[in-house]
Protein backbone atom coordinates (compact mmCIF):
# COMPACT_ATOMS: atom_id res chain seq x y z
CA UNK A 1 0.00 0.00 0.00
CA UNK A 2 2.97 2.28 0.64
CA UNK A 3 4.10 2.21 -2.99
CA UNK A 4 0.55 2.78 -4.28
CA UNK A 5 0.03 5.70 -1.91
CA UNK A 6 3.33 7.22 -2.97
CA UNK A 7 2.45 6.71 -6.64
CA UNK A 8 -0.99 8.39 -6.38
CA UNK A 9 0.55 11.25 -4.42
CA UNK A 10 3.15 11.82 -7.13
CA UNK A 11 0.65 11.35 -9.96
CA UNK A 12 -1.83 13.78 -8.43
CA UNK A 13 0.91 16.33 -7.83
CA UNK A 14 2.22 15.98 -11.38
CA UNK A 15 -1.24 16.47 -12.88
CA UNK A 16 -1.88 19.40 -10.53
CA UNK A 17 1.32 20.99 -11.82
CA UNK A 18 0.22 20.66 -15.43
CA UNK A 19 -3.16 22.19 -14.63
CA UNK A 20 -1.54 24.90 -12.49
CA UNK A 21 0.60 25.98 -15.44
CA UNK A 22 -2.50 26.37 -17.60
CA UNK A 23 -4.39 28.24 -14.89
CA UNK A 24 -1.60 30.67 -14.07
CA UNK A 25 0.03 31.52 -17.38
CA UNK A 26 -0.73 29.37 -20.43
CA UNK A 27 -4.37 30.43 -20.79
CA UNK A 28 -3.51 34.06 -20.04
CA UNK A 29 -0.86 34.01 -22.76
CA UNK A 30 -3.26 32.42 -25.23
CA UNK A 31 -5.86 35.04 -24.30
CA UNK A 32 -3.45 37.80 -25.28
CA UNK A 33 -3.19 36.48 -28.83
CA UNK A 34 -5.59 37.50 -31.58
CA UNK A 35 -8.62 35.17 -31.41
CA UNK A 36 -7.72 33.17 -34.52
CA UNK A 37 -4.19 32.56 -33.23
CA UNK A 38 -5.38 31.70 -29.71
CA UNK A 39 -7.92 29.24 -31.07
CA UNK A 40 -5.33 27.67 -33.40
CA UNK A 41 -2.81 27.36 -30.57
CA UNK A 42 -5.32 25.77 -28.19
CA UNK A 43 -6.45 23.37 -30.90
CA UNK A 44 -2.82 22.32 -31.34
CA UNK A 45 -2.43 21.85 -27.58
CA UNK A 46 -5.60 19.75 -27.43
CA UNK A 47 -4.25 17.46 -30.15
CA UNK A 48 -0.74 17.27 -28.69
CA UNK A 49 -1.93 16.45 -25.16
CA UNK A 50 -3.26 13.14 -26.45
CA UNK A 51 -0.04 11.23 -25.93
CA UNK A 52 1.10 8.24 -23.85
CA UNK A 53 3.00 10.27 -21.25
CA UNK A 54 0.11 12.54 -20.36
CA UNK A 55 -2.38 9.66 -20.47
CA UNK A 56 -0.16 7.62 -18.14
CA UNK A 57 -0.02 10.45 -15.61
CA UNK A 58 -3.66 11.50 -15.93
CA UNK A 59 -5.52 8.21 -16.37
CA UNK A 60 -2.89 6.03 -14.68
CA UNK A 61 -3.32 8.05 -11.50
CA UNK A 62 -7.08 7.57 -11.82
CA UNK A 63 -6.72 3.80 -12.11
CA UNK A 64 -4.38 3.74 -9.12
CA UNK A 65 -6.92 5.83 -7.18
CA UNK A 66 -9.58 3.19 -7.79
CA UNK A 67 -7.21 0.47 -6.55
CA UNK A 68 -6.19 2.53 -3.50
CA UNK A 69 -9.83 3.27 -2.65
CA UNK A 70 -10.77 -0.42 -2.82
CA UNK A 71 -7.78 -1.43 -0.72
CA UNK A 72 -8.44 1.36 1.78
CA UNK A 73 -12.05 0.30 2.18
CA UNK A 74 -10.94 -3.25 2.85
CA UNK A 75 -7.85 -2.92 4.98
CA UNK A 76 -6.88 0.54 6.16
CA UNK A 77 -8.39 1.96 9.31
CA UNK A 78 -8.63 5.33 11.00
CA UNK A 79 -7.44 8.69 9.84
CA UNK A 80 -5.18 7.31 7.11
CA UNK A 81 -8.16 5.58 5.52
CA UNK A 82 -10.07 8.86 5.51
CA UNK A 83 -7.10 10.64 3.90
CA UNK A 84 -6.82 7.98 1.21
CA UNK A 85 -10.53 8.02 0.43
CA UNK A 86 -10.64 11.82 0.40
CA UNK A 87 -7.67 11.94 -1.99
CA UNK A 88 -9.25 9.35 -4.27
CA UNK A 89 -12.59 11.14 -4.32
CA UNK A 90 -10.96 14.49 -5.06
CA UNK A 91 -8.89 13.12 -7.91
CA UNK A 92 -11.61 10.97 -9.46
CA UNK A 93 -14.41 13.54 -9.15
CA UNK A 94 -12.62 16.88 -9.15
CA UNK A 95 -10.04 16.00 -11.78
CA UNK A 96 -11.22 13.15 -14.03
CA UNK A 97 -14.98 13.75 -13.88
CA UNK A 98 -14.62 17.52 -14.30
CA UNK A 99 -12.36 16.95 -17.29
CA UNK A 100 -14.81 14.60 -18.99
CA UNK A 101 -17.93 16.61 -18.11
CA UNK A 102 -16.66 20.15 -18.76
CA UNK A 103 -13.20 20.59 -20.29
CA UNK A 104 -13.44 17.93 -23.00
CA UNK A 105 -16.83 19.15 -24.32
CA UNK A 106 -15.40 22.68 -24.51
CA UNK A 107 -12.37 21.31 -26.35
CA UNK A 108 -14.65 19.45 -28.77
CA UNK A 109 -16.63 22.62 -29.40
CA UNK A 110 -13.42 24.54 -30.07
CA UNK A 111 -12.11 21.79 -32.38
CA UNK A 112 -15.06 22.24 -34.70
CA UNK A 113 -14.85 26.04 -34.72
CA UNK A 114 -13.52 28.10 -37.59
CA UNK A 115 -10.94 30.48 -36.06
CA UNK A 116 -11.58 33.02 -38.83
CA UNK A 117 -15.38 33.07 -38.53
CA UNK A 118 -17.38 36.09 -37.43
CA UNK A 119 -18.30 34.37 -34.16
CA UNK A 120 -14.75 33.37 -33.28
CA UNK A 121 -14.19 36.24 -30.84
CA UNK A 122 -17.29 35.40 -28.78
CA UNK A 123 -16.56 31.69 -28.90
CA UNK A 124 -12.96 32.24 -27.79
CA UNK A 125 -13.93 34.59 -24.95
CA UNK A 126 -16.49 32.07 -23.67
CA UNK A 127 -14.02 29.21 -24.03
CA UNK A 128 -11.26 31.03 -22.17
CA UNK A 129 -13.55 31.90 -19.28
CA UNK A 130 -15.32 28.57 -18.87
CA UNK A 131 -12.39 26.28 -19.66
CA UNK A 132 -10.11 28.16 -17.27
CA UNK A 133 -12.72 28.11 -14.48
CA UNK A 134 -13.03 24.33 -14.72
CA UNK A 135 -9.26 24.03 -14.97
CA UNK A 136 -8.97 25.92 -11.66
CA UNK A 137 -11.31 23.30 -10.16
CA UNK A 138 -9.14 20.49 -11.55
CA UNK A 139 -6.00 22.17 -10.25
CA UNK A 140 -7.37 22.58 -6.73
CA UNK A 141 -8.83 19.05 -6.64
CA UNK A 142 -5.69 17.29 -7.84
CA UNK A 143 -3.45 19.36 -5.56
CA UNK A 144 -5.69 18.69 -2.56
CA UNK A 145 -5.70 14.99 -3.49
CA UNK A 146 -1.89 15.03 -3.50
CA UNK A 147 -1.99 16.63 -0.06
CA UNK A 148 -4.32 13.98 1.34
CA UNK A 149 -2.24 11.18 -0.17
CA UNK A 150 0.89 12.71 1.33
CA UNK A 151 -0.73 12.84 4.77
CA UNK A 152 -1.86 9.23 4.40
CA UNK A 153 1.60 8.17 3.27
CA UNK A 154 3.03 9.22 6.61
CA UNK A 155 1.12 6.45 8.35
CA UNK A 156 0.72 3.73 5.75
CA UNK A 157 2.48 0.49 6.68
Amino acid sequence: MEILTFAVALGSALVAGVFFAFSTFVMRALGQLPESQGIAAMKAINVTVINPWFFLAFFGTGVLCLIVALLALGSTAGTHRAYLLAGCALYLLGCLLVTVAFNVPLNDQLASADPDSSGAAALWANYLSRWTFWNHVRTAASLAAAGFFTMAFRGVN
